[in-house]
């Protein structure tokens, strides 16, 4: 990180939020706000990669489990029928590029409230739908797998992202079922175990309405090639 810099202003000027920390490196700004109008701005530049921590034996077993979005309990009969014979080796890019496939991005066409079944059975939904129903096969598969929320600069529509990180062999491997972005140039802002962990805004108590969002991520250097089949570490 080279810079930063959060200003949340409310409707009788700046408001102060606490940091905390959250899993993998993330943070949480928490504040109260006041009634009325409340604006949120963030920007940051970044260069160099950072590491990601090795994998231990509980975070494994975390990310093998069922979670809210990612009800990998149900579909352990579809998975193996679909891809029980695939490679170890091979079945990250062909999952992701099966989901890619079969559903089509369309903004609007889901909800908040819906998971990977839903979204198998509607065939459509937005980058977070493509997440969780590709989570949700690895891990009826036994494969380790967690949502990332990214920034994605070239992400067209330009919005906030998600993508999926699987642990295959020897470590976590980055997929985009979508393949909106080049998977190198992504930016981690939260990671957990579906959209509950990485939301990038919730309210605890009360009412907020959001009104307005706009998010743009550029890459100085350019974007580079994807090869979808490239095993490919977000950092």
């Amino acid at each position: 990180m080279i810079e930063e810099e959060l200003v949340i202003t409310g409707p009788w000027g700046q408001l102060s939020a606490s940091e905390v920390p959250a899993p993998h490196d993330g943070r949480m700004h928490l504040v109260t706000l006041p009634p009325g109008l409340t604006t949120v701005s963030y920007t940051a530049t970044v260069a160099g990669r950072a590491v990601v921590p090795a994998a231990d034996a509980l975070a494994l077993s975390e990310y093998r489990r069922p979670s809210r979005y990612a009800t990998s309990d149900t579909f352990g009969g579809y998975a193996q029928s679909e891809f029980g014979d695939v490679a170890d080796d091979e079945l990250l890019p062909a999952v992701s590029a099966w989901v890619g496939t079969r559903l089509a991005y369309v903004p609007g066409s889901s909800g908040p409230t819906d998971g990977a079944s839903e979204t198998l059975l509607s065939g459509a939904g937005v980058c977070r739908d493509y997440a969780h129903l590709v989570i949700t096969l690895l891990r009826a598969l036994g494969v380790p797998a967690r949502l990332v929320a990214v920034y994605a600069p070239g992400c067209d529509p330009m919005d906030f992202h998600a993508v999926v990180e699987a642990y295959v062999i020897d470590g976590w491997y980055v997929v985009d079922a979508t393949a909106l972005a080049p998977r190198s140039s992504l930016v981690r802002i939260a990671t957990g175990r579906d959209a509950t962990d990485t939301a990038f805004m919730s309210t605890a108590r009360g009412n907020a309405l959001l009104t307005y969002c706009a998010v743009s991520a550029v890459a100085d250097d350019g974007l580079p090639d994807d090869d979808l089949y490239r095993p490919v570490r977000l950092t």
